[in-house]
């Protein structure tokens, strides 16, 4: 029977000069049958970015370079969906090797002391045609809060060389001060250099896991 798919998927996220948090979501359900559904997130083809204000006249953008993500459900109860993210701080890039030095360091995500950045899914809810709402825990700097992601898709299921993919997009916006993020400036014309508010695009292909 072929499967019906509920996806969420989380992203840098959630966050990026933060988080980059993301996270994504993506959630296999299957129409009517039994059974657990894996699907693992395809780093080569997924993107996890996000912006901060610079000097409160431009954005900055960035994102993660090295990311990994499950999505798992039992039968065609989305209650039963569970969506695990992993970011690796480290690889936040934002086109600049001093700027990107600065945001691993102990100013921002100091990743020598929180080396990842995680995202665990605790509830999903429609949210109109096509659209999900996605509530998970976002730990970011060592910092655990609940983030809100608003998914659309999945997109229809394909099968390339024998594996089934989807695809599926979220975004969330997450204040750095809120995950102990709080280093900044103040400029000399008024207003700080950094902007605390993030917001997080995620981009997501999965692939089906094969059946034991």
């Amino acid at each position: 029977m072929e499967s019906k798919t509920i996806s969420v998927w989380f992203k840098k996220a959630g966050a990026a000069a933060v988080f980059a948090s993301a996270i994504f979501a993506i959630a296999a359900v299957s129409a009517g049958g039994a059974g657990t559904e894996t699907w693992n997130l395809d780093p080569v083809h997924s993107n996890i970015s996000f912006s901060a204000r610079h000097m409160m006249i431009s954005d900055v953008r960035g994102e993660f370079d090295k990311f990994s993500g499950t999505i798992t459900a039992n039968g065609d109860d989305p209650k039963s969906v569970e969506i695990e993210a992993t970011i690796d701080a480290a690889s936040i890039n934002t086109r600049s090797d001093k700027r990107d030095a600065d945001l691993k360091g102990p100013n921002f995500l100091d990743v020598a002391k929180y080396p990842t950045i995680t995202f665990k899914s605790l509830k999903i809810e429609p949210d109109g045609d096509g659209k999900w709402k996605v509530t998970g825990d976002l730990t970011l700097h060592g910092v655990t809060k609940p983030v809100v992601l608003a998914v659309t898709g999945p997109s229809p299921e394909i099968t390339v060389m024998g594996s089934p993919r989807r695809g599926a997009s979220a975004t969330t916006t997450i204040n750095r001060q809120d995950f102990g993020i709080s280093f900044n400036k103040t400029l000399d014309s008024g207003g700080m250099v950094v902007g605390n508010d993030v917001p997080i695009t995620i981009d997501v292909e999965a692939v089906k896991k094969a059946a034991k």
